[in-house]
């Protein structure tokens, strides 16, 4: 949660605002009792990609759902130009790129605290309340006089009375001040409600939102780049393409230097720039990694969650890893507005018989492979 400092000058100019509550600070307790959430945020993002990585291997080696797998056995065998290992191998080391630089951006972190959340809410209904003075004058440029209106409803809704009167509840106190003797302001019930509404989800979500599209959109351009400059492609992005038939845990087979680039360079200014705090950034970094594996799953799950939410599937961009494919449907992980909006997707109509011919094609390989074993 993002942690809101006392409000300018032009909130404590005014007397009449409640006051803010006083606060203590105090670490905040680990996620997990048995781990430290520092080593959580580097373990979380690995083991959720392996995890799901399994699941889906598991999935493939015994054919648990062919009827909603997007190439057959023979094609992963026969079409991929990089074995498993190699896969792996590649993945690793990524992954161990990943966890050093989660690791400096953890320890570059400030501890996250607690106790100055009734605080942070507090100023949000200060926000709210001085808000509220515009709305007499905005009403007059309608030609609606507030101040008339509000006297007429404040015996029966006085809390919509004092909203329109310009956030005025001379009413509301908290108890007399001990110095001056004079009434303590007090928020109202919605003022409060609002704040906390505002706190609790509308910031972090807006955080999250934001860190979506950044990560979005920094992924799609390098992304673009690497194919459309020879160079780029030839040298980093190829070797991800080696990979004409992608399978779960081949999600984050890249080249070391691209995928420090694209995936955790993208990730950790995402992380800076939305100003999450480091629990915030290790489920963004846990999620993100779930939707790369999820899009590479080699799967067109009906019930999947994730292939729904968003059209940035695994069917998606399995278009994107075929060569007829290749230089459409850019975007990744989460959303395909970019290409959407630049005239990137994919619009070459149905994809079903370019994947039955590259079925049949590799099936044949396999059966010849077959035959040949069986005359030597």
């Amino acid at each position: 949660m993002v942690n809101n400092t006392l409000v300018g000058a032009n909130l404590t100019n005014f007397d009449d605002l409640p006051p803010l509550p006083s606060y203590t600070l105090s670490p905040v307790p680990a996620f997990l009792p048995f781990i430290s959430d520092f080593y959580l945020s580097l373990l979380f993002p690995v083991a959720a990609y392996w995890v799901l990585s399994l699941f889906f291997h598991y999935a493939d080696t015994y054919d648990v759902w062919p009827q909603y797998r997007l190439h057959t056995p023979a094609e992963i065998l026969k079409r991929n130009h990089a074995t498993r290992y190699e896969v792996a191998r590649d993945v690793i080391v990524q992954q161990i790129i990943q966890t050093v630089v989660g690791a400096v951006l953890g320890l570059s972190e400030p501890d996250d605290m607690r106790g100055k959340e009734s605080y942070d809410v507090a100023v949000w209904a200060r926000r709210i309340r001085v808000a509220q003075r515009a709305l007499p004058r905005l009403l007059a440029v309608l030609g609606i006089n507030a101040a008339a209106i509000s006297k007429n409803m404040s015996v029966n809704h006085p809390l919509l009375a004092g909203a329109l009167a310009g956030g005025k509840y001379p009413w509301l106190t908290a108890g007399l001040d001990v110095k001056s003797g004079m009434p303590v302001p007090a928020f109202a019930g919605w003022e409060v409600t609002l704040a906390e509404m505002i706190y609790w989800y509308a910031i972090p979500i807006a955080q999250f939102m934001l860190a979506i599209l950044f990560v979005d959109t920094w992924q799609y351009f390098l992304h673009r780049a690497m194919h459309m400059n020879k160079w780029l492609y030839a040298t980093f992005h190829s070797r991800h393409h080696r990979l004409y038939v992608p399978y779960a845990y081949g999600a984050l087979y890249n080249h070391p230097f691209e995928g420090f680039l694209l995936d955790t360079l993208g990730a950790s200014i995402a992380y800076k720039v939305s100003f999450m705090t480091a629990r915030q950034g290790m489920w963004f970094f846990t999620c993100s990694t779930i939707k790369t594996v999820d899009d590479h799953c080699g799967y067109s799950l009906p019930w999947d969650p994730l292939q729904k939410i968003t059209s940035n599937n695994a069917a998606y961009h399995d278009i994107h890893h075929q060569s007829w494919g290749i230089k459409t449907n850019f975007s990744q992980p989460f959303f395909t507005f970019w290409d959407k909006y630049l005239g990137t997707m994919w619009t070459g109509g149905d994809t079903k018989a370019k994947y039955e011919r590259s079925a049949k094609a590799a099936q044949f390989q396999v059966d010849a492979d077959k035959m040949d074993s069986k005359t030597q």
